[in-house]
């Protein structure tokens, strides 16, 4: 698998250059319908030393558009497609790579590195398409009003929302995975492409479609 991570980081490369040549096609579109592929990637997509960002989740969706050019992961680029994202940050990857290796990994390109050595670009994709609904426009307002509700992921399988309002604002996400803490929406990273048909939400730990 280590011989694959250079090529993986290879297909992201390509795959980023595809979005940068669709983006002048995309702003041509419709008012809202700026994809969340054109946002994550407008910082030039590098690795950096800010672990709030989503530098790790930007890499690994295009690394799966890539690899895999059909993959449903490509409807981020598609600004017409009604979809939200829980996306992780850095930090929570790096938290994900430390649960998996027992190690605390410190550049973010390493910890990339890292779970596609562990885990291989499909899996990595389940996990990504677990966190995203497709089909619903979900702003955070929509969010707050939706404690107990079950949102069905692109990856098939259900996360259940929890909302509290006192005594301070929060939002947890459960997951499939039992006995390890469960992720909660960043508050200072809501409404990520707002205004637009696809949104996300920053969260605080990945997502994870079985127990771990």
């Amino acid at each position: 698998m280590k011989r694959r991570v250079p090529a993986i980081l290879a297909a992201s490369a390509l795959a980023l250059g595809a979005v940068q040549a669709t983006a002048p096609a995309a702003s041509a579109k419709a008012a809202g319908e700026d994809s969340l592929a054109a946002l994550l990637t407008s910082d030039g997509n590098t690795f950096d030393k800010n672990k709030n960002d989503f530098d790790i989740v930007t890499e690994a969706a295009l690394a799966i558009v890539g690899a895999k050019p059909d993959s449903p992961v490509a409807l981020l680029a598609d600004g017409s497609k009604r979809l939200t994202v829980f996306a992780p940050t850095d930090q929570a990857f790096r938290l994900l790579a430390e649960d998996l290796t027992g190690k605390t990994i410190k550049s973010e390109k390493k910890i990339f590195e890292a779970l596609v050595d562990l885990a291989g670009v499909d899996t990595i994709e389940t996990v990504l398409l677990y966190h995203v609904v497709p089909g619903a426009t979900l702003t955070s307002n929509k969010v707050l009003k939706s404690d107990g509700a079950k949102l069905t992921t692109a990856q098939g399988g259900k996360i259940k929302v929890k909302v509290k309002m006192k005594p301070s604002v929060s939002v947890t996400l459960k997951d499939r995975d039992k006995n390890d803490r469960d992720p909660k929406a960043v508050l200072k990273a809501l409404d990520l492409n707002k205004g637009n048909k696809q949104v996300a939400h920053g969260i605080d730990r990945v997502l994870r479609p079985i127990d771990l």
